[in-house]
């Protein structure tokens, strides 16, 4: 490379659509996958595809309050994961973020790392947000590593906030600010 040049950023490996009625049998297989949920803020129940459907409807009335994008893989074109804008507050512009990997295969090959950066460039410069927040299970060190590493701040502690396998577990509040987001990849 010449001095004076730029590298080129590395192209992304994942892209971000909108969840699409076809997306449902996979968030469905998901959202009842018991080891997976574990790992997450959610209690696990027995979800059925008509549920499914019925949420997805409700979820094209709420547009204006709600953004929710499925992660496809560039190379194959596979739906792995979603992830969320929900609560979105127009006069605090702010917004609950979530994140989902479904496919076990695709964990920790830095999908959900792009993934929510490209989120948090969408909050941020795309939708004006001031501030996207999340919660996360305390132990759920893989999760509190992602948000750390990509800006959240811990802002407090849910103590005995969910119950899970016959215990309670405390969760985690995070957040970042547009004041902190720098966008540098």
């Amino acid at each position: 490379m010449n001095p004076g040049m730029k590298a080129k950023p590395a192209e992304a490996p994942i892209a971000l659509r909108e969840l699409e009625k076809s997306d449902l049998p996979r968030l469905n297989a998901w959202r009842n996958d018991k080891t997976l949920l574990d790992a997450l803020g959610n209690n696990f129940l027995f979800i059925s595809s008509a549920v499914d459907e019925k949420w997805f409807e409700q979820y094209l009335k709420e547009r204006d309050r709600v953004v929710r994008l499925s992660i496809v893989v560039k190379a194959t074109g596979d739906h792995i994961g979603n992830v969320n804008f929900t609560a979105i507050h127009p006069i605090n512009r702010s917004a609950e973020f979530s994140i989902l990997i479904g496919e076990a295969s695709c964990r920790g090959k830095g999908y959900g790392e792009t993934a929510t950066r490209q989120m948090l460039e969408h909050g941020f410069r795309d939708r004006g947000f001031n501030r996207i927040y999340l919660s996360v299970l305390e132990d759920n060190a893989a999760a509190l590593r992602l948000y750390e590493k990509t800006g959240f701040k811990a802002e407090g502690v849910k103590r005995r906030e969910i119950f899970k396998n016959g215990a309670f577990h405390d969760v985690v509040l995070m957040s970042i600010l547009a004041s902190e987001y720098s966008g540098a990849r």
